[in-house]
């Protein structure tokens, strides 16, 4: 129930919905029709169960979303550079208004590139939140060390203003505002050379699916906490991409992998946050609604919402 809301959020508690139908941070159509799935499936009805009071603008248009590809062609490696640096430019500015405003943005992707404009408009507000990062992948990715040039692999590094992330038209409005202490994975299970690399270089706190393994969740979520918000007095910002789950449980998603979190390792980590009453913004990426079978479609469409209502307030008993 709201009742569990952050201590941060003004009263009545409000739950700021941002739907960003976006796929420009990678080649995969489809990701870009998650918020209308997830939104068609009641989910703003589901939260106002929960006792929320749900505010929610009209999706970010298609026309502002694109541009022709003679308009953006590739800076370096990165591709759409120009396209993803103005949707995370408004989407930045969007959180950062329902911040501001003492509301909970809950941003709707949408690809992961997404969370370069959510987390800097968390931390607009919040300068000393916390970032719990659930995703098979690191996303730590440079312009300079990524193969693919998809900077759904990258928002991280832009966050932390590594080498290589000083780039028009990026630093035109991206500034370093995440330190590396005040990030943690969980789920992590592929990861490229050069993000390991620079995990290691910068002493960043993961847990991959082999500590999960070794250790339950439940130990994870609470070493986790225990790096990034020891003294459980500090904001969160939680950013789940759904291809930490395993494919069995959310098998319509871009870059899905096999062997990841169950149903309800995944729900957990949503109900453990949720428990902190430090949650501040939520993120949910990368579903695909054009991807698989419509069984999975459905399947995964659900599992977004239930992702999404287990962090913010729903519970077992």
């Amino acid at each position: 129930m709201a009742s569990s809301a952050s201590k941060f959020l003004s009263s009545p508690p409000t739950i700021q919905v941002i739907a960003c139908p976006f796929s420009g941070g990678q080649k995969k159509g489809g990701v870009d029709g998650a918020p209308i799935a997830l939104l068609a499936a009641g989910l703003i009805g589901q939260l106002e169960e929960l006792e929320w009071k749900v505010s929610f603008n009209e999706p970010l248009a298609e026309s502002f979303l694109s541009l022709k590809p003679e308009e953006d062609a590739n800076i370096g490696k990165m591709i759409n550079p120009r396209t993803v640096s103005k949707v995370c430019k408004e989407v930045g500015r969007l959180v950062g208004e329902a911040t501001h405003a003492g509301h909970l943005p809950l941003t709707l992707g949408g690809d992961h590139s997404l969370a370069m404009g959510t987390v800097s408009g968390t931390l607009s507000k919040y300068p000393d939140a916390c970032l719990i990062w659930i995703d098979a992948h690191a996303d730590i990715n440079t312009p300079l060390t990524t193969d693919s040039g998809n900077l759904h692999g990258c928002p991280v590094s832009f966050l932390m203003g590594l080498e290589g992330t000083d780039v028009a038209p990026f630093n035109e409005w991206v500034k370093p505002c995440l330190a590396p202490n005040k990030i943690v994975y969980i789920g992590l299970r592929d990861i490229d050379s050069g993000e390991r690399k620079i995990l290691k270089e910068n002493k960043i706190k993961a847990f991959s699916m082999h500590e999960v393994d070794k250790y339950g969740i439940g130990k994870v979520v609470e070493m986790a906490l225990d790096h990034v918000n020891p003294n459980r007095d500090l904001p969160i910002h939680l950013s789940y991409d759904v291809d930490a789950l395993d494919p069995a449980v959310a098998p319509s998603t871009g870059t899905p992998v096999r062997g990841g979190l169950t149903f309800r390792e995944g729900h957990y980590i949503c109900e453990s946050v949720c428990e902190t009453g430090l949650l501040v913004a939520l993120d949910i990426m990368e579903v695909n609604p054009s991807l698989e079978d419509p069984i999975s479609v459905a399947q995964t469409v659900a599992v977004g919402c239930s992702l999404t209502r287990a962090a913010l307030g729903e519970t077992l008993l």
